[in-house]
């Protein structure tokens, strides 16, 4: 399954340049991102900022990027620029679609025009050649302003020069020359729609793989948007395979496991009752009018309560678990602090799945997670953890806590990394070691 290495986001927000894990152009001791990731820092530090930028991507491939400046209360791509900022802003993904493949690199600039409209300024995807190991990865799609060229088949890509840098453009990657010799095994391209991805545009069609599989990996991104009330709703349209953003369609999911998984199903509803304190027993009940309801058995009561009478904790952890036992998981899961609502204990627990999860199962997702409770961290490992803080210029920095040799030997010296953080030894400013 497709794995994020690195991100990077340049003038979203507070997000005025930071970068998380290994890009194409850093220096090989940078170690990638792990497959559970988690987020801390104090309020304002740009934890909310952070996941949004992971579900900016994820509308402007759904919808444009001008619909994706206004949605989800984003007010407007002015508002989202960083203050004080008039260069466009970025969004660099560096992954691979399985352990042995070759890294992708996916390059997304954003402007406004000159009506003051967002478009999409730039957008390349970029690999490395087959025996290539060197010098900078080679442009398969190349794009400025809705025109450019495709390169088709694995090899048929142009060589571009070595860079170093931190920040690079369109020329970065290819001379006049460059573009002239590439045109003889490229296509060109121009998009109806320069406020439409390319990525969106090309990979809808076949000819494309490479750029269809990148499509395929962002659509498939799931990005909770939980709300409690919401996943009380009773199930109206039948079986769904996957849990929506919000919940709202968790009813539907139970139906689909309970149609087409029936024993496993029972065997998860016996799991997750297991980890949640209080429950006896998860079972179903199918209604008059055929619908599946969910039923919780309480230790303390003899008959079950509904979903709709459970508290939002429960339903929560509920929804978590069961995103957790999805036949076909998605590939990268993000979500904005899980514990609002939750008891320390069933924190715990669901921190405990959610890195089991990721790190134990063959084709399990690779999850993210923003958090500002220290119970959450407790069984992590530094090297999943990252801090954000506000810099001097108010902008937000990130650092890796394992990049803190006193916090490695506080670990192996079996401390909970929940409790150094509610010490201080993971903020900017350390105590004085023990």
């Amino acid at each position: 399954m497709a794995k994020i290495e690195g991100f990077r986001v340049v003038n979203f927000g507070v997000l005025k340049d930071i970068q998380l894990g290994k890009l194409w152009w850093n220096t090989p001791g940078i170690a990638p991102l792990t497959p559970l990731t988690a987020i801390i820092g104090k309020n304002g530090a740009g934890k909310s900022t952070l996941f949004d930028a992971f579900g900016f991507l994820a509308d402007a491939l759904k919808h444009g990027v001008e619909e994706a400046c206004d949605m989800r209360g984003r007010g407007g791509f002015n508002k989202i620029r960083t203050l004080g900022q008039t260069d466009p802003i970025k969004l660099e993904v560096y992954y691979r679609e399985h352990g042995k493949a070759r890294p992708i690199t996916y390059a997304l600039l954003i402007d406004v025009d000159d009506t003051d409209r967002p478009y999409v300024d730039a957008e390349w995807l970029l690999q490395r050649r087959i025996g290539q190991r060197h010098n900078a990865p080679s442009p398969f799609l190349c794009l400025a302003s809705g025109a450019g060229f495709v390169w088709t088949g694995d090899e048929k890509v142009a060589e571009v020069p070595d860079n170093n840098s931190d920040s690079y453009d369109l020329k970065d990657f290819l001379s006049s020359e460059e573009i002239s010799e590439a045109l003889k095994e490229s296509e060109p391209v121009k998009l109806p729609d320069k406020r439409r991805l390319g990525v969106a545009t090309l990979g809808s069609l076949q000819q494309h793989p490479r750029i269809s599989k990148f499509r395929h990996f962002i659509e498939n991104w799931y990005l909770s948007y939980f709300t409690p009330n919401a996943a009380r709703d009773l199930p109206l349209a039948g079986p769904q395979r996957h849990l929506s953003a919000s919940g709202d369609n968790l009813g539907n999911v139970v139906q689909f496991m309970e149609r087409e998984h029936p024993k496993k199903f029972r065997s998860i509803l016996a799991r997750i009752a297991e980890k949640i304190p209080g429950i006896d027993k998860i079972n179903t009940l199918r209604s008059p009018d055929d619908r599946l309801l969910l039923r919780f058995n309480d230790k303390g009561f003899k008959d079950p309560f509904y979903a709709q009478q459970m508290s939002d904790g429960t339903l929560k952890v509920f929804a978590y678990l069961l995103l957790l036992e999805d036949p076909d998981p998605f590939p990268f899961v993000c979500i904005e602090e899980p514990e609002n609502g939750l008891y320390h204990q069933l924190l715990e627990i669901l921190g405990g799945e959610f890195r089991a999860h990721a790190t134990g199962r063959q084709g399990g997702s690779q999850i993210f997670v923003t958090t500002h409770q220290p119970n959450f961290l407790d069984g992590l490992l530094p090297e999943e953890i990252w801090v954000l803080d506000k810099g001097k210029e108010g902008y937000s920095t990130i650092r890796r806590a394992s990049d803190n040799p006193l916090v490695c030997n506080l670990v192996k010296e079996e401390l909970p990394l929940g409790a150094l953080w509610h010490s201080g030894y993971l903020d900017a400013k350390q105590p004085n070691a023990l």
